[in-house]
């Protein structure tokens, strides 16, 4: 019995952490690396939705037809050694106005890697992607980044892109819990970042079947990162 009442009050504060932290993390982030792309200030109702991890023949073009239902954009964070063989499902998100950022080789946590190593996956990655458009985003596998990374990344023309609304999809395996997650915490300007692949990217289409009617009824649209950017710069 105790060990139970255990289980539930630890349950209870790693809820309590997932829900709060972000809100003033992500404030005391965003004045330390103004560069890095959290969130943007807008009057504008418009959300950035971002997908990592792909691409997958099985769940992408699932997700690529509930945007597409509801006139929704995204930008996709793909993996390069995903692309072979699915050279069609990548095109596929660029003819649907879609846009794709840089995801690395494969899905590791990127601040592991050495500065040589970080680099040459970059270029590696940007080879590959740049096939299908110019490539200006970039985003760390795991999320997390160190100062020789913005280095390298700034050198190349990249752009470093986190987020404002992260569900916790690839640790928590419940699409009700991230549709209602996003649905609490969206504002205007906000990044949304969701997980494709597998399991990930059956979740993500579970959720995204929620969310997108949802929030369209509250007049969002949502629009890739650059369109973001661009709105953001429009009110300045």
């Amino acid at each position: 019995m105790r060990l139970k009442r255990l289980v539930t009050v630890s349950i209870l504060i790693i809820g309590c952490v997932l829900m709060l932290k972000p809100s003033w993390l992500l404030n005391r982030l965003s004045t330390h690396s103004p560069e890095v792309l959290y969130s943007v200030q807008t009057q504008e109702p418009i959300l950035a939705l971002t997908i990592d991890d792909g691409p997958d023949p099985s769940t992408t073009p699932r997700i690529l037809d509930l945007l597409s239902e509801h006139n929704a954009r995204a930008t996709f964070f793909l993996l390069s050694d995903r692309i072979p063989g699915n050279e069609t499902l990548v095109q596929r998100i660029v003819d649907e106005g879609h846009e794709i950022g840089n995801h690395l080789t494969d899905d590791q946590p990127s601040i592991r890697l050495s500065e040589d190593e970080f680099e040459q996956r970059l270029m590696h990655a940007q080879d590959v992607l740049s096939a299908f458009g110019d490539i200006h985003w970039f985003r760390p596998g795991s999320g997390w980044y160190n100062k020789s990374m913005r280095s390298t990344l700034i050198q190349h023309g990249y752009r470093l892109a986190l987020g404002s609304i992260h569900p916790f999809d690839s640790h928590v395996p419940s699409s009700w819990f991230a549709a209602n997650y996003i649905l609490w915490r969206a504002k205007p300007g906000a990044v949304i970042v969701l997980h494709d692949i597998g399991s990930r990217g059956e979740r993500t289409t579970a959720t995204l079947n929620k969310v997108l009617p949802a929030l369209i009824a509250r007049n969002y649209r949502f629009v890739t990162l650059t369109e973001l950017i661009e709105q953001a710069q429009i009110e300045d």
